[in-house]
């Protein structure tokens, strides 16, 4: 408990300060389908998770910038889809295979086992229809693939549903 106390310590003053910063708690879920709450401690104990959820905010913002900024740090993650680079995976739940994966906990799962098969596949390339199409779509993700040359994944388009997907190819046609 011994840099668990100290952090503890040196935390509390900035709490207790009149004009300092006023704190303003943040969930924070994970980047999963169900969006099942994140811990941060071992212990779960609640007075540490309340301490790491907590974001301080400077007094001198006005009021609409500090709504901002707490709707921004309470925004869940995206989902993201995984195109494996290399083929011969199988989904730890049911054996199966596809083109689009998500991590779990257990390994590789398809989209029909974490509730998304329904999804289409939206190519990036098209910005408008992106941006559209996934500010009307209630559930969507993201697909990245890794690049061994870049070190880093990149993104190459979304998942969403087929509906909006048609009717804004209607739209744009």
């Amino acid at each position: 408990m011994g840099r668990l106390g100290r952090w503890r310590r040196s935390h509390a003053p900035v709490s207790r300060a009149s004009k300092g910063p006023s704190p303003s708690e943040t969930a924070y879920v994970a980047q999963t389908p169900s969006r099942q709450p994140l811990r941060f401690s071992r212990s779960n104990d609640p007075q540490l998770e309340e301490l790491f959820r907590t974001h301080w905010v400077s007094p001198a913002l006005s009021e609409k910038k500090r709504e901002r900024v707490a709707v921004k740090a309470s925004r869940a993650p995206e989902l993201v889809a995984i195109a494996p680079a290399r083929d011969g995976w199988s989904c730890h739940r049911c054996g199966g295979t596809g083109d689009v994966l998500m991590m779990e906990d257990g390994g590789p799962a398809c989209l029909s086992c974490v509730g998304l098969g329904d999804l289409v596949f939206l190519p990036a390339g098209n910005a408008l229809l992106s941006r559209r199409a996934k500010a009307k779509s209630k559930r969507h993700a993201v697909v990245v693939r890794f690049s061994r040359t870049r070190g880093r994944y990149e993104r190459q388009g979304l998942l969403v549903e087929p509906g909006v997907l048609a009717e804004l190819g209607q739209d744009t046609a």
